[in-house]
C-alpha cells in the first residue's frame, strides 16, 4: 500500500535533522509514556505485532502523519490498534478527552470483540528455512514494480529498480501476511545495493544505497 509512510527517496523535504549528541531520549514524559503503552497494546493488549503497527502507521491521515511527531504517531497508531481489535469504538479516545475538558459527550459503544488469534511460533522474527535461498551473493536482481493492496516493506524508490546481492540475511517472518494476520510466512532476505544514478537518474550525486529486501519482492535480472 503507498501510503505517506513510505517517504524514503522523495524530493521537497529539506534536510535530515541531525539529533544533537546529548539529546535525551525521551525529551518530553509523555513520549516515554506513549513508548511503552505502545509496547503493550501491541504485545498484550490488542493481540497484534510489529507488522500490524506498522501497518496502522501506514494508515494514518498526513496531517497526522506529519504534524504530530514521532510518538504522536506512535500514539495514534496504538489507538487504531485498539479499534481494529474492538478495544475501544471509534472515537472513543476524543469522546473522553473532551468528557474531561467538562464537556457533556456520550462515549460510544464498544462493538463486537475482534481481537485476532495471534500466536507467533517462535520468540522473534528470525526462522529457518527448508529450501535454499533463489538468489547469490553478487547476482543481478530487480525488486518487483508492485504496489501491494496491504502492508508491504518494499519502498516505492527501488521499485523496478535493478541492483546486486551483497549479502543472505536469516529468513524472517514476512510482513505482508503476518500483518494482516495471514500466518507467517518466512522468507529469505537479501541486502541488495542499488546505484544512486540506477535509482535517480544520471544526474544523481554517485553513491550506493543497500537495503533488506524479502524473496518475493524480487525477480533475476541477469
Amino acid at each position: 500500500m503507498d501510503t505517506i509512510a513510505d517517504m524514503g527517496g522523495t524530493d521537497g523535504w529539506g534536510p535530515v535533522p541531525v539529533p544533537r549528541p546529548d539529546e535525551p531520549l525521551f525529551p518530553q514524559r509523555w513520549q516515554a509514556r506513549v513508548f511503552g503503552m505502545t509496547r503493550l497494546v501491541m504485545s498484550q493488549i490488542s493481540g497484534r505485532n510489529l507488522d500490524a503497527f506498522r501497518h496502522s502507521l501506514e494508515r494514518l491521515d498526513r496531517d497526522t502523519y506529519l504534524e504530530h511527531g514521532y510518538y504522536g504517531r506512535w500514539l495514534a497508531g496504538a489507538e487504531l490498534m485498539l479499534t481494529d481489535s474492538a478495544i475501544l469504538a471509534p472515537g472513543a479516545v476524543d469522546a473522553r478527552a473532551r468528557k474531561a475538558r467538562g464537556e457533556d459527550v456520550t462515549e460510544p459503544p464498544i462493538p463486537e470483540p475482534n481481537k485476532p488469534d495471534y500466536t507467533p511460533t517462535a520468540p522473534g522474527w528470525r526462522r529457518e528455512l527448508d529450501r535454499p535461498p533463489a538468489f547469490a551473493v553478487d547476482q543481478r536482481v530487480r525488486a518487483k514494480d508492485i504496489s501491494p493492496d496491504g502492508h508491504t516493506r518494499l519502498a516505492r524508490y527501488v521499485r523496478g529498480h535493478t541492483g546486486v546481492v551483497e549479502a543472505i540475511q536469516p529468513a524472517a517472518v514476512f510482513p505482508d501476511t503476518n500483518a494482516h494476520f495471514r500466518g507467517e510466512d518466512p522468507q529469505h532476505v537479501y541486502t541488495v545495493r542499488f546505484e544512486s544514478r540506477e535509482l535517480w537518474g544520471a544526474d544523481a550525486e554517485p553513491f550506493a544505497v543497500t537495503i533488506e529486501l524479502y524473496e518475493p519482492y524480487l525477480e533475476d535480472a541477469s
